[in-house]
């Protein structure tokens, strides 16, 4: 008999569960390095993909400012586009705007009372933008709630004010701001540069 232990019989299966481990692992590690590369393509990380795309309004250079066509039509409210001209634009000189103006017109004509004043004041007003149409047709969009606003803006308006340039000028800035707040509520931007009187009279 021999002192020796005997011997543990070979597991078989030892060298089948670290083939097993080793394929998970494998598997684990690829399907990290798959989903870190699609986060990474996908713009979840690393912040190298494409800005998503914004569908809100632009600027509009000065070189694409819309013309009227000669002895033809512009545009309603604003207008007409290069096109109508052979496509061409035209260079603007001197040190004008960087933008173009884009221009819109409400009508009718709005009719309001002055703060405490016996005076009624109607003025027409043209809306200019350095933005795309898409200011316009918010402000088509929104026509009502605008009005609305600026009839509450003029009627707080006193009565010394209509009757100087300065004055003038404050209620212009008044109306910006009333219209902007409007667009900003309802479509989450203004866009509203300056607002112009194409008619004013005090009663």
């Amino acid at each position: 008999m021999s002192d020796k232990p005997a011997e543990a019989p070979k597991k078989k299966g030892g060298k089948m569960k670290i083939v097993i481990m080793a394929v998970a692992l494998i598997a684990l590690v690829g399907g990290g390095v798959g989903a870190g590369v699609y986060a990474a393509s996908s713009g979840l990380i690393g912040g190298h993909a494409a800005a998503p795309e914004d569908h809100g309004p632009k600027l509009v250079p000065k070189s694409e400012q819309k013309r009227p066509a000669a002895g033809g039509e512009g545009g309603e409210g604003h207008g007409g586009d290069a096109a109508a001209s052979g496509g061409k634009h035209v260079p603007s000189g001197g040190d004008g705007d960087k933008y173009a103006s884009n221009y819109y017109t409400m009508d009718p004509q709005f009719t309001s009372n002055l703060q405490d004043s016996v005076h009624v004041i109607q003025v027409g007003i043209a809306i200019s933008t350095p933005y795309d149409d898409t200011v316009i047709e918010n402000l088509k969009t929104n026509d009502i709630a605008i009005r609305s606003a600026v009839l509450l803006a003029l009627g707080d308006t006193p009565e010394e004010q209509v009757f100087t340039s300065a004055g003038k000028q404050q209620m212009q800035q008044r109306l910006a701001k009333a219209i902007n707040a409007v667009l900003e509520q309802k479509e989450g931007f203004g866009g509203v540069s300056n607002v112009y009187f194409t008619n004013f009279v005090v009663q």
